[in-house]
């Protein structure tokens, strides 16, 4: 296999979803083999688009295991010293797990090549969230609404004990270096910090996969 050495928090995430995956369930007591769980790389759902618009950015990860499904935020420490003990993410990340736990919840295969159909059904749901749901099936909104109803039927396929919000995990990864720093211990409601140390797989400042 090709040796790869990357830089930086995107490619921490691509080591953490390839060899630290494990971390994340057993924080969770989930004991879904790693074999059997199914990952979605930054998956895109547009940009922000700020208030009362269809997009809400993207993820740096979504993992699906039998039990659960994890919505993924990465922060790193970007190889200086850490010493804060909370971390809090932005309200834009904030936003985009209340509206993607949404469509999990109220999303079903029903709908498989019907969206209009959610739509119709949903059409007032998002509003306390300032988001709304894409209905124009032209250029980017429907790019959106491809890639909604692609993942969002991945997700609940494989995540066979999916049956309500309670099977959704807000998780941040958070990347540092034990010689230098410690991880935050702390961080806002309804979200779990998972500490992931690079040390021992720091080459000068670069990361091996």
């Amino acid at each position: 296999m090709t040796k790869l050495l990357g830089h930086g928090e995107d490619f921490l995430t691509l080591w953490a979803i390839k060899e630290r995956t494990g971390t994340i369930l057993k924080q969770h007591k989930d004991d879904t083999p790693t074999t059997q769980c199914l990952v979605f790389y930054r998956p895109s759902f547009g940009k922000s688009g700020g208030p009362h618009s269809a997009e809400f950015g993207e993820f740096d990860a979504i993992i699906a295991s039998k039990q659960n499904i994890y919505l993924v935020e990465s922060k790193w420490g970007n190889l200086k010293k850490h010493t804060k003990t909370k971390l809090n993410l932005e309200k834009e990340q904030i936003l985009r797990h209340e509206v993607f736990a949404w469509y999990l919840v109220n999303w079903n295969k029903k709908y498989t090549g019907q969206w209009q159909n959610f739509v119709d059904d949903n059409i007032h749901a998002l509003n306390a969230t300032t988001k709304k749901l894409p209905t124009n099936q032209h250029g980017k909104t429907k790019l959106l609404t491809e890639n909604l109803e692609f993942v969002l039927g991945k997700l609940k396929n494989h995540c066979t004990d999916f049956r309500s919000r309670a099977n959704i995990k807000n998780v941040t990864l958070f990347f540092y270096n034990s010689q230098t720093s410690k991880p935050p211990t702390e961080t806002n409601p309804d979200n779990t910090i998972t500490p992931l140390d690079y040390n021992k797989k720091l080459h000068q400042n670069y990361i091996e996969l």
